[in-house]
């Protein structure tokens, strides 16, 4: 079951991954380093499989959440780097989660629930509606709004699913 990590940050430096010494660099690869609001240094690998919220293109400057999966085997190097799952742009008064959620839409920790309405949208990573039953699937769901109660309560904007 995968579990999936969210880091806040600003990015400073976005580049080809380079795979030695002598050999060119891997263009369908890049490397996007983040900061931490403490100054700690992340660095994500971002490839054709990682989604973009939003289909935005990075920049250095832009202040986003990024998202990799902790049950995925990582090198021990400092600074630590990561596969990016799902990448956003930080917005205000915008949320991002990726979880599974059972069929009471309660998420794989019990601390969400989300309420889908009709005005939710959606979607697999390539944009088209999904038309099956989001139940056990890892999903990413946009909301801007939550109740302070506990579970809190989830209206969400947009769920795209990650049909892995």
């Amino acid at each position: 079951m995968s579990t999936y990590v969210p880091i806040e940050g600003v990015i400073t430096e976005i580049e080809p991954i380079r795979f030695g010494r002598d050999r060119p660099d891997n263009c369908c690869m890049l490397m996007m380093s983040v900061r931490g609001a403490r100054g700690s240094i992340v660095n994500f690998i971002v490839d054709t499989n990682t989604y973009f919220i939003d289909n935005f293109t990075a920049r250095r400057g832009d202040r986003i959440i990024a998202f990799y999966d902790s049950s995925l085997a990582t090198p021990a190097i400092y600074p630590p780097q990561y596969r990016a799952v799902a990448v956003a742009r930080q917005v205000a008064n915008r949320f991002i989660i990726i979880d599974s959620f059972n069929r009471n839409f309660m998420n794989s920790g019990g601390s969400i629930r989300v309420n889908i309405g009709q005005g939710t949208r959606i979607i697999m990573t390539n944009n088209q509606t999904f038309l099956c039953d989001i139940v056990g699937r890892d999903v990413i769901v946009v909301y801007s709004i939550a109740t302070f109660i506990f579970p809190a309560i989830i209206n969400p904007n947009q769920i795209i699913v990650l049909c892995r």
